[in-house]
């Protein structure tokens, strides 16, 4: 059985998650997403993409919310929720590869990556599933 507490923490990331989706900035693809991250001092940091006309230039809401979790003063993901796409469509909007290895920096292997829709919960992996081999701070470990 499932700890209650993981529960509540999964909860509150994915309505953070949703708020933040609600206010992503995504004029050109009209593809909101929204982040929220656990930090170690068990607050809550939210993020959402932001596009831009240069299209390089925009930034996804893993992103946003590791800035947010970095200017709070918290340096690891305990947990993270990524909420993306339409209610009832059923596809997984999963961190793209980027930001799979920008989690890599702040996240353990075993860190779970709560993957949304608008609905809620859609499936659960571990880093290590989604960014298998990583390279990361402790490869510099010399």
């Amino acid at each position: 059985m499932s700890d209650p507490l993981d529960s509540l923490i999964a909860d509150s990331l994915i309505a953070a998650a949703r708020d933040a989706m609600a206010q992503a900035y995504a004029p050109y693809s009209h593809f909101s997403v929204g982040a929220a991250i656990l930090g170690e001092s068990g607050r809550i940091h939210a993020g959402a993409n932001v596009e831009n006309a240069a299209y390089p230039q925009g930034q996804c809401a893993e992103a946003s919310a590791i800035g947010a979790m970095i200017l709070s003063g918290d340096r690891s993901i305990r947990a993270i929720a990524v909420m993306g796409g339409q209610t009832g469509d059923g596809r997984l909007c999963t961190p793209c590869g980027g930001c799979r290895q920008r989690l890599r920096e702040f996240a353990k292997p075993d860190t779970p990556i709560h993957v949304c829709g608008p609905e809620g919960l859609r499936q659960t992996f571990r880093l290590d599933e989604l960014l298998p081999h990583s390279f990361g701070p402790d490869n510099l470990d010399f």
